[in-house]
């Protein structure tokens, strides 16, 4: 194990790098292998020692929330894996309509959720039931039907990859997408985010309330709630098809991975694909890393075969020495 000692404040706050630790514990398939070194920084100092410590012994850095949209190598992850342990919710101002909230980026958001609920603060309920942190949330801009994670984000702060100095960015910065945002070139890494809410009365919470419970249910009969990724596949962009209905493209994957009879069925060792859901995968128990790419890479087959078209991942794929799918 290694100590390093933050210059601001020396033996109170040290930031400790421990050498191979597992990872299948870490993420919601509960696969892979472990992390050459790891870490879990508490507060934007230490996450800038873990950066630069990264940077000194020429490490390559993956940023882990709840893992739950990932999936790690059965050989896991050479280089360092940061964990951020920063929680820390503050309201930065308050009007009669609206608030800011600054959630740091270890925030979980189902923890988010609730205390805005709790304050009268309404619009992140719409992510109701899902799981991850604030940083994992704002990497992939979390969506859920129409609604985007990217509608609530104002402002920002970040770390840089190369030498551990903050910036603080607004909305624009992020040049949010569909599943994207500028956290992908992996320049810089999420320390806190600013979301723009709206100030509700009793009332209007206690709707908003219910209508968490409600998705939440929703999402528990739709969706496998353990051992998966959610959806594996991203949707496909309107110009990769060419298949209407009513005149409108059909864009999502599931619907494509529905018509070739794979929900329930389809497996590769221990993986299956959900009975639930066709674009989810499960681990029955004790899956590994490469019986999940071996099903998805039989689903993409499968897909292109019949239509000409190929998913791509939307869950991240980490530590693969080479890209695995398709």
């Amino acid at each position: 194990m290694h100590k390093i000692p933050n210059p601001q404040t020396p033996q109170t706050n040290s930031l400790l790098i421990t050498p191979n630790v597992p990872l299948a514990d870490k993420n919601w398939f509960g696969t892979g292998g472990s992390a050459k070194f790891y870490c879990e920084p508490a507060d934007a100092h230490q996450f800038q020692q873990a950066i630069l410590y990264a940077n000194t012994h020429q490490l390559e850095i993956f940023i882990l929330g709840q893992g739950a949209n990932i999936l790690i190598s059965d050989e896991g992850f050479d280089g360092l894996v940061i964990r951020p342990m920063l929680t820390n919710i503050t309201t930065l101002s308050l009007n009669e309509t609206t608030a800011l909230i600054k959630a740091d980026a270890g925030v979980t958001m189902p923890n988010l959720i609730d205390h805005c609920l709790n304050n009268n603060l309404l619009g992140l309920e719409e992510f109701s039931g899902i799981p991850g942190t604030v940083g994992g949330s704002v990497y992939i801009n979390l969506h859920y039907f129409e609604f985007l994670l990217a509608n609530f984000v104002i402002a920002a702060e970040v770390v840089h990859k190369k030498n551990g100095s903050l910036a603080t960015v607004d909305a624009q910065w992020f040049k949010f997408g569909y599943n994207d945002s500028e956290l992908h070139k992996k320049d810089y890494f999420l320390v806190n985010a600013t979301f723009k809410l709206m100030l509700a009365t009793d009332e209007q919470t206690a709707f908003a309330k219910g209508r968490k419970t409600e998705i939440i249910r929703h999402r528990a009969h739709r969706y496998p709630q353990v051992r998966t990724c959610g959806s594996f596949f991203r949707n496909f962009f309107p110009h990769e098809v060419t298949l209407e209905v009513d005149n409108k493209k059909i864009i999502f994957v599931a619907y494509y991975l529905d018509k070739i009879g794979v929900k329930g069925t389809l497996k590769s060792g221990n993986a299956i694909v959900s009975p639930q859901h066709a674009n989810m995968i499960v681990n029955l128990g004790n899956a590994t890393s490469t019986d999940i790419i071996t099903l998805a890479r039989e689903m993409q087959k499968l897909v292109q075969e019949k239509f000409g078209i190929l998913p791509q991942a939307e869950c991240q794929l980490i530590g693969f020495k080479n890209f695995p799918l398709l």
